[in-house]
């Protein structure tokens, strides 16, 4: 077959049956040609068959479902004629406005996302009005079929999209259960990613033979997203971080953190050095979240640092980076993080952060999604100037065009230059200055150190521990061998209140790892893998203090048990961290100990004393049970 002729054979949304107003609102949106996906699914779908479809998120599925539907609804009909179910409340309000765009042109339309989260009264005041479509929730829509607020009789399709979300989010009885109560006479439409049995079981109850709709991909991952690896080594990734976004050419960008916690930290942080950035996780209401997603959308944001909440349903065409702050835990998790980027064609980039310790994870991405990704250096400290300064000097171009607030300022410069007798380049200089602050000076070569804690104070630190507690140790024998109670109660005297190592600092605890000098492992090396693995910035991790065979570390105070145990697993330069919570040791932190505890003597003479003295000594020395025998009276006869 020639090209010509094959591209005479490739389907257009003009052939394939869809009703006039719904084909003129796609073509103003931009759309040219119909998806793989689009092209099989529409025309089974137009027909009223039901169908069992096969695809990958990002392929353009829900066109594939809104589209046919929407060209047959009825208008006159405001009552339920679709219902779509769907895993994630983004991924409700997504398709949702997905109807909306496409029916633009349908007069009297309704659509109304529900879900848990959204107010009540709000869904009911919209359910009351009329809809056509309803896209929600599956708990939601039981919520409301139950109170009798969505009523289903003219139901006329069922769609399960993302099914094997649901199932993998526990939502499968519940669809079984909307199954079960809607009319037997619908279409059902069911797509999913993945075919696990226990959906292939769904659709042989449900499903009245269906047609299959299979769309296979070579790689998992979109070829328009361009993969790349940052291998963190030391730095702090939030400096690493800030060079990338300073340099590369973004758009929106979605930075993926894997805990509530470090999104609104990491975003405060961002803001603070100049990006419109926030945070967006399963803590903040949903009307906020909403909000923030339309700052996305609408410009107003650039950065969103997100949980996984975000991984799926989210759909806004300006972004332009995906960057994994923290490694996802398992291949599909990075499959749908990156697929919000280079969706429908567009390109994109994708940037992973990764220890080396998470290497085999990197290879286990590498064979998913079936693409190399390759390593990226991070941009230099000239770099960095370059684009500082060619940024600026844009700016003043783009200031240069604007003529018609410039004459009212050349005005007051002129006046100005006149009265104080000062070059016009001065004051020139001097405007830059307050308009630009501190982001337009050139990164200094010690700026990394004055963000983080320097290798130079914290070998310094570290030697210096290490002095003190080997100084301690000589000092231990020493007295240990001139013997004597005394001796040992001076030492313990000394080394309990007079070392500043022992004190921990407010708000941290104390722990212990099996790493010491004697395994040529640096601070740093320690400090780096404590922080990728809990989450923490470099600046979080206290003192180390380097001993013979192990070392303490004082972290944050109420360290997760997850995080915990990951600490457990990890190893350092092939030694395994093996870290123990200690107990607080100062008398600063705890109150004294009893004397009943509290003893210098050795442990032998500890277990003499509990043997007793031998038969006929005193009676101060009698065994507890031989005392309350002598205390007891004796009884008259």
């Amino acid at each position: 077959m020639t090209e010509s002729n094959k591209e005479s054979a490739q389907p257009s949304f003009a052939t394939l049956g869809l009703a006039p107003d719904v084909l003129q609102a796609i073509v103003e949106i931009g759309y040219e040609s119909p998806s793989p996906i689009q092209a099989e699914a529409i025309p089974h779908l137009l027909e009223g068959r039901d169908i069992l479809g096969q695809a990958q998120t990002g392929t353009g599925k829900t066109a594939a479902f809104a589209l046919p539907l929407l060209s047959r609804i009825d208008l006159n009909l405001k009552k339920p004629q679709v219902l779509v179910l769907a895993p994630t409340r983004e991924l409700a309000i997504q398709v949702s406005e997905a109807f909306q765009h496409y029916a633009n042109k349908l007069k009297g339309f309704h659509v109304v996302p529900i879900y848990g989260g959204q107010d009540y009264r709000q869904q009911l005041r919209a359910l009351d009005r009329g809809v056509h479509v309803v896209v929600g929730t599956p708990g939601r829509v039981m919520d409301h079929m139950r109170r009798g607020s969505l009523k289903l009789n003219t139901l006329r399709c069922l769609v399960l999209d993302e099914a094997d979300e649901m199932l993998r989010m526990g939502f499968i009885d519940d669809v079984e259960w909307v199954l079960e109560q809607i009319p037997r006479e619908h279409q059902t439409a069911l797509f999913s990613a993945t075919m696990p049995n226990q959906i292939r079981k769904i659709s042989e109850t449900y499903l009245n033979n269906p047609a299959l709709v299979s769309i296979k991909v070579k790689t998992t991952t979109a070829e328009t997203v361009r993969q790349r690896y940052w291998m963190v080594s030391g730095m702090h990734k939030l400096d690493a971080l800030t060079r990338i976004l300073e340099v590369e050419e973004t758009d929106g960008i979605i930075i993926f953190s894997r805990t509530k916690t470090m999104t609104v930290e990491l975003a405060e942080k961002l803001s603070a050095r100049g990006f419109a950035a926030d945070a967006l996780n399963g803590d903040i209401p949903q009307k906020m979240r909403e909000q923030i997603v339309n700052k996305l959308k609408g410009g107003q944001l650039d950065v969103l640092v997100a949980t996984d909440v975000a991984a799926r349903g989210l759909d806004v065409p300006r972004i332009s980076h995906v960057i994994n702050y923290d490694v996802p835990y398992d291949t599909e998790s990075y499959v749908h993080r990156i697929g919000r980027t280079g969706r429908a064609g567009r390109e994109g980039d994708a940037i992973l952060f990764i220890a080396p310790r998470e290497k085999r994870m990197l290879h286990s991405i590498e064979k998913a999604t079936r693409q190399r990704i390759t390593q990226m250096d991070l941009p230099t400290r000239e770099q960095i100037n370059t684009h500082r300064v060619n940024r600026f000097k844009q700016q003043i171009t783009d200031a240069l065009g604007k003529e018609e607030h410039l004459d009212f300022y050349r005005q007051i410069i002129e006046s100005y230059r006149m009265e104080q007798d000062i070059p016009s380049l001065e004051i020139a200089a001097a405007l830059a200055s307050m308009s630009q602050g501190d982001s337009l000076l050139p990164m200094k070569r010690e700026s990394r150190k004055e963000k983080t804690r320097s290798e130079k104070p914290r070998k310094e630190r570290t030697s210096r521990d290490s002095r003190s507690s080997k100084e301690g140790r000589n000092s231990d024998r020493k007295e240990h061998r001139k013997g004597g109670k005394s001796a040992q109660s001076e030492t313990h005297k000394k080394n309990s209140s007079n070392k500043p190592r022992d004190m921990v600092p407010e708000g941290y605890e104390r722990y212990r790892i099996a790493i010491g000098n004697t395994h040529n492992i640096q601070a740093e090396q320690i400090v780096a893998t404590i922080a990728d693995t809990a989450g923490l910035f470099h600046d979080d991790v206290g003192a180390v203090s380097m001993q013979s065979s192990h070392s303490t570390v004082d972290l944050p105070a109420g360290m997760p048990r997850d995080v915990f145990r990951a600490l457990r697993k990890s190893w350092v330069s092939g030694q395994k961290l093996e870290i123990e919570h200690i107990k607080s040791e100062t008398s600063e932190s705890r109150p004294p100990r009893s004397k009943k505890h509290h003893t210098d003597e050795p442990q032998s003479k500890k277990r003499n004393k509990r043997k007793g003295p031998a038969k006929g000594g005193k009676a101060g020395n009698t065994p507890p049970k031989k005392r309350a025998k002598a205390r007891k009276p004796k009884q008259d006869k």
